[in-house]
């Protein structure tokens, strides 16, 4: 049902999180937009997207802390969780990106896979049953705007029944000129993946997952075998930038390379034993040959 005719749930903190609404919900027929089209505005800073970088918000916790799976699934549940990943002796999740739709010709992709992980979490049994989704970015198309979550994201995994973490992509952190303060892209992703206790924003309508509650926009995520490290690209088209790279970029601080390196000395440190992802939106090396007519050229699609 489109977003505007969805009546809005009060927003209490909840005990613990709420990944999905319990009984399935039939998939949603159509994509709304307050506009028909993003087009004229893409084209318009399209040669912005080659020069404009956001600042990068800091962390709620330590450089060198870990955001645990358990503390995601809150309350007893989590220990719960992580005893099962640990007795079937691995652990099983998803991960995708761009997963938000640009126009309404495209939103049955998105349907097609959002059914799919959900359908793989609720017939896999037990000791083959994802633990979560880590979304690689680009949840929301075109720039991130709060009025598309509901229909991009929440509607389309409204019956994920897992924890939903993410890092942002360029899409998720692009200003678009005119703005409003408050309204910034990244402010929307941090409402709803890095609230501080679980609550239903107004984005999510009358459905009932929860905001994640991940510790910012660059994290780890502490799971049995296998800590993801997380880091922000910011909100070029191309290349990702994850610091000032010393003065080049100067809006964008160096937060995350103090994070990165707190991280790595502790893997050092204990010793890790397990796997150990590092996670962007932009991949840190991608190559094609320069096309002659069309193609990607190595950019980061």
């Amino acid at each position: 049902m489109p977003a505007k005719h969805q009546a809005k749930l009060s927003q209490p903190i909840f005990h613990e999180p709420i990944f999905s609404e319990g009984q399935p919900l039939p998939s949603p027929t159509g994509f709304e937009t307050k506009h028909p089209s993003d087009t004229k505005t893409y084209d318009e800073v399209e040669k912005l997207l080659k020069k404009d970088v956001v600042g990068v918000p800091g962390s709620r916790i330590a450089d060198d802390d870990l955001f645990r799976l358990q503390d995601a699934y809150g309350g007893n549940h989590g220990p719960k969780v992580v005893g099962k990943i640990q007795s079937a002796k691995k652990i099983i999740f998803h991960a995708l990106g761009d997963s938000g739709a640009s126009n309404a010709r495209k939103y049955g992709n998105e349907l097609h896979v959002s059914d799919q992980v959900t359908v793989d979490c609720n017939q896999s049994d037990e000791n083959n049953k994802p633990a979560f989704l880590f979304h690689l970015g680009d949840v929301v198309y075109n720039f991130g705007e709060q009025q598309y979550y509901y229909d991009q994201f929440y509607e389309p995994f409204r019956n994920y029944p897992a924890p939903i973490f993410a890092i942002p992509g360029n899409h998720d952190s692009f200003i678009v000129p005119g703005t409003p303060k408050g309204k910034e892209p990244l402010s929307t992703f941090q409402r709803n993946f890095c609230a501080k206790q679980p609550v239903i924003t107004a984005e999510a309508g009358s459905l009932h997952r929860t905001a994640m509650t991940q510790p910012g926009v660059y994290f780890t995520l502490e799971a049995p075998f296998v800590r993801v490290i997380g880091l922000f690209s910011n909100a070029l088209e191309d290349p990702g930038v994850i610091s000032s790279q010393t003065g080049r970029w100067p809006a964008v601080n160096d937060k995350q390379l103090k994070f990165l390196s707190a991280q790595l000395k502790r893997i050092k440190k204990e010793k890790y034993k397990g796997a150990v992802l590092l996670v962007t939106h932009h991949p840190p090396y991608s190559y094609s040959p320069p096309p002659k007519k069309s193609g990607s050229g190595g950019n980061h699609g």
